[in-house]
């Protein structure tokens, strides 16, 4: 078992293009680490560079005690699970989870071990003798990651590894490898964990904490829950959550309460935003309210918005309303057991943001100015 520590990483490729902007990241031992974020966003580059496939430009990757800027990947005591599983076609299974032992001539009673152990965690016992075309895609992925699992590694490394499966297999899986984790963990085995992924979801569902990158740079590092309730700047936020934030330009003036003014209508809140404000929010920014954290409430009610729905989403737990306020587009979210077409008044709707959920943003910095 190993902690993971990058200090001032950066990657710069030989065009001059800076991909990966002197990061600072700590993974501590046991830990399951998820890097999200957008396509391009330098994730994978910052796993390749931790797995020793990309060469670091700049700064310091750390593997337990050991600085392994410099070693090959055999030597840097990780193991990588990819997108497209990787696994030899020519080979049976049970040679493709030992092959990483077997070119390190380790003892064929210590492979046979391992091979056991690996294929009964995973319940692949009855896909040894099967060659990889053989496999479908829920299977294929559990070889792969068995085959990072029998060399007993101090990092496993995620890139992508669901992204092939279909959306059932996906959520499966997620819960397969989750399980795997913490059934590691228990054994006071190697489970420190760095996962790629674009998908929020898995991100949310999987991770201790979460690392959200942006253009090479991070962004935000925390469990879940803070990311998504304490996001710390705009980019989190909008990016954090499903169906995503509700961001839109208003006027926010504190003359007494704090009021919010948004295509003509105001509406105004109390103490408990006043609280949380820092003390130079008092212009235009960007209001930040979840989907889920708009009341919708009797048309005309004072001190609400008051905007015309465009669309209506029928989830079947749930009902999506696309609203336009002002020429704004806001998503709200109401629960299936709670919607009746008759809510709308000739499509018009009145929406009360919770002030508890409520969240500002500096529209030249992207930082929170609600979280004070």
């Amino acid at each position: 078992m190993a902690n993971l520590t990058l200090k001032k990483v950066e990657k710069v490729y030989g065009n001059a293009f800076k991909a990966v902007h002197g990061i600072d990241l700590d993974v501590k031992d046991g830990e399951f680490m998820v890097l999200v974020g957008p396509s391009g966003c330098a994730k994978s580059t910052t796993l390749r560079m931790i797995a020793g496939l990309e060469t670091i430009t700049g700064g310091e990757i750390r593997i337990g005690d050991r600085v392994v800027n410099n070693l090959v990947p055999g030597e840097r005591g990780i193991a990588m699970v990819f997108q497209n599983y990787a696994l030899y076609p020519h080979m049976k299974v049970k040679n493709n989870l030992s092959f990483g032992l077997r070119i390190k001539r380790t003892p064929k009673g210590e492979i046979a071990d391992g091979v056991d152990r690996v294929s009964h965690i995973l319940e692949i016992e009855e896909l040894l003798d099967r060659l990889p075309k053989q496999l479908s895609g829920g299977q294929a992925q559990r070889v792969a990651v068995g085959r990072a699992l029998i060399k007993q590694p101090e990092v496993f490394l995620f890139d992508e590894p669901l992204s092939n499966l279909d959306a059932k297999l996906r959520a499966s899986m997620r819960v397969r490898i989750t399980d795997l984790h913490k059934q590691l963990k228990q054994s006071a085995t190697s489970s420190t964990v760095v996962y790629v992924t674009h998908d929020q979801t898995e991100a949310m569902t999987m991770g201790d904490r979460i690392c959200v990158m942006k253009d090479g740079r991070i962004m935000q590092v925390a469990d879940p829950a803070t990311l998504y309730n304490r996001p710390e700047n705009e980019f989190v936020a909008g990016f954090i959550g499903s169906p995503e934030m509700n961001l839109i330009p208003v006027q926010l003036t504190r003359n007494g309460a704090p009021a919010v003014t948004l295509g003509g209508q105001t509406v105004t809140f109390g103490n408990e935003l006043a609280s949380r404000l820092a003390a130079n929010a008092d212009e235009t920014v960007s209001m930040g309210v979840r989907p889920q954290h708009m009341q919708v409430v009797p048309t005309g009610t004072a001190n609400a918005f008051t905007g015309k729905v465009s669309h209506v989403e029928f989830m079947g737990h749930e009902v999506n309303l696309y609203v336009d306020i002002a020429g704004h587009s806001f998503t709200v979210v109401v629960p299936g057991d709670h919607y009746n077409p008759s809510m709308l008044s000739d499509g018009q709707i009145s929406l009360s943001p919770q002030e508890a959920r409520l969240h500002f943003f500096d529209p030249k910095t992207g930082r929170n100015v609600s979280l004070i």
